[in-house]
């Protein structure tokens, strides 16, 4: 069979080594739940999935459509396997969601829009666990805690919306087709499915974090009136010093609920 070239607008760098695979399978998540893959590239880790659970995929190359669809012929005829030729990000657009019903995504991302595609799974009322491999970099700003040096609104957003985040193990560039230049990471979080936040707080966040290592109030001077900021500093007793990175998440939501409570 013809070697499929990687090609770089999408992000792809297709997983090869047969020991990583194996380890996502056996960290799985333990349930009922269908899967959702993102980006299955060549099938290596929906050969294993569609074994154990039914597994969405959506692929946006026309060239891997193809081979996926002789490749994976009697799982999509037995209904094991549905492809689904599209962006996702505009699937999600369009649906509200990847699949009826709960499920869990797990996929190795392409690196371009990963960010982007764990904060819709974040979002998304039917998924309950989130398993990627990602950039390493990225995957410990979704597990960073406070006072962390990667600390940011996306450790913030990730723990406000999850019961657990943690980074299962890393993987090395030579495990990749092409190698990518980085060190890469399975990401796993369980999401609290009680819990949900506003688009507007992601955007306070935004704010907060836009020069990360100067004081907090700084940032926020260019959203409030020094009045406001000094209001809501003094009645949850937050120091003037203060930096981004040293306020915990469950301060920033009562920061934020303050702010919109003012502006109703």
């Amino acid at each position: 069979m013809e070697k499929v070239k990687a090609k770089k607008k999408y992000g792809q760098n297709f997983l090869i080594d047969s020991s990583i695979l194996g380890k996502i399978i056996q960290s799985m998540p333990n349930n009922s739940n269908d899967i959702v893959e993102i980006g299955p590239g060549l099938g290596d880790l929906t050969k294993y999935l569609v074994k154990y659970k039914d597994t969405t995929a959506y692929e946006v190359d026309t060239d891997l459509i193809g081979i996926l669809e002789s490749k994976f012929k009697e799982q999509i005829e037995q209904g094991k396997l549905k492809l689904i030729h599209t962006d996702v990000l505009e699937a999600w657009d369009k649906q509200g969601t990847l699949k009826d019903g709960k499920y869990d995504m797990i996929a190795n991302l392409p690196y371009y829009i990963a960010t982007n595609i764990i904060l819709r799974a974040l979002e998304d009322n039917n998924c309950e666990h989130i398993m990627v491999m990602i950039q390493k970099e990225v995957a410990l700003k979704f597990t960073s805690k406070v006072n962390d040096k990667e600390y940011s609104s996306l450790g913030i957003i990730s723990e406000l919306l999850s019961s657990e985040s943690r980074i299962l193990f890393d993987v090395p560039p030579e495990s990749f087709d092409p190698p990518p230049k980085v060190m890469s990471s399975i990401l796993y979080i369980k999401k609290d499915m009680s819990k949900s936040i506003d688009k507007e707080f992601k955007k306070f966040l935004k704010s907060c974090f836009t020069q990360p290592r100067k004081k907090l109030s700084k940032n926020l001077s260019s959203v409030f009136d020094k009045q406001t900021l000094s209001s809501i500093y003094e009645e949850l007793e937050i120091d003037s010093n203060i930096r981004p990175h040293e306020v915990s998440s469950s301060l920033y939501s009562q920061m934020y609920t303050k702010v919109k409570n003012g502006r109703d």
